[in-house]
């Protein structure tokens, strides 16, 4: 099983090297964002693509590829088969509460085309060995540090803002991979053998772990070595031990393969009984000769 390294990376996506094939941008980052928001004007509980990104890395690292059609309702709430398409509100009539609904096909189609391009960046680089993730190939979550961004407001800016618990580094991120497994409990099942279940079960702790708050002293922040600190250094290990475990997780199924359905052996007649065929002979004397 890996380790953490002794000095877990800076873990944003848009610094990604600029040679690395089809890895997205910031602009497309930002594209994406304001998707969400546009989205969640029409469901309020659209999530934020840092929980979007948690559950695309679970379900990369899933047992069985799950069909994009099967999982984007479970994350969006967009309904199957064009059902997320514009409805058309007549006069007078109030708009539907539940659901939601991309604008329309150009709307969905871009954030498909984002999505797919990261989840090729993600596969890419969880199917790259390498040997610390500080290497320029690891996969860096994008992930917020939404603390250190209020630490750097000013008194009054901060005054304007919903007085609400903000989630430590990493949780968010966390929480999406966990829906995932929740979703489909039948696909993260330990396996059976006692070597790779223990191996599974630290891994998936290591991701449960990151979905509780950073109670510890804020010692750093993650993203630059002048900021105000937000986050422990336990955290930030935490954090460090979580991606790792994307990777055993993805190795540990790889190695598996998809669940094989028990193939069921139709019932034979035994040889002293009548032949299924009506012939009226016994079945050792006809088909089972």
């Amino acid at each position: 099983m890996n380790s953490t390294p002794p000095n877990p990376p800076t873990p944003e996506s848009s610094d990604a090297p600029a040679d690395l094939p089809g890895a997205v941008t910031a602009e497309q980052f930002d594209t994406i964002d304001a998707i969400l928001d546009d989205l969640r004007t029409r469901y309020d509980e659209t999530p934020q693509w840092e929980f979007c990104e948690g559950f695309m890395a679970a379900l990369i690292c899933c047992r069985r590829a799950i069909p994009q059609a099967e999982y984007l309702d479970v994350l969006l709430a967009v309904g199957e088969g064009g059902d997320d398409l514009p409805v058309v509100i007549q006069e007078g009539e109030a708009e539907p509460e539940a659901g939601g609904s991309f604008a329309d096909e150009a709307q969905r189609a871009q954030f498909l085309q984002i999505w797919d391009q990261r989840w090729a960046e993600v596969l890419m680089a969880l199917d790259t060995p390498i040997e610390s993730l500080e290497d320029e190939t690891a996969y860096h979550p994008e992930v917020m540090d939404v603390r250190g961004a209020m630490a750097e407001l000013t008194d009054a800016e901060r005054a304007e803002l919903p007085d609400e618990a903000l989630p430590a580094f990493g949780q968010v991120w966390a929480l999406g991979f966990m829906y995932v497994v929740e979703a489909w409990p039948d696909e993260w099942a330990e396996p059976s053998d006692k070597k790779a279940a223990k191996w599974h079960d630290v891994a998936l702790q290591s991701v449960v772990a990151l979905t509780e708050d950073d109670e510890g002293e804020p010692e750093l922040s993650p993203f630059s070595e002048d900021g105000p600190p937000s986050m422990s250094t336990d955290r930030l290990n935490a954090f460090a031990d979580a991606v790792w475990s994307v990777y055993d997780l993805r190795e540990i199924w790889r190695g598996i393969g998809p669940r094989v359905e028990a193939l069921r052996r139709a019932d034979v007649p035994g040889r002293n009984d009548p032949c299924y065929c009506g012939s009226g002979k016994k079945y050792k004397k006809c088909h089972g000769a």
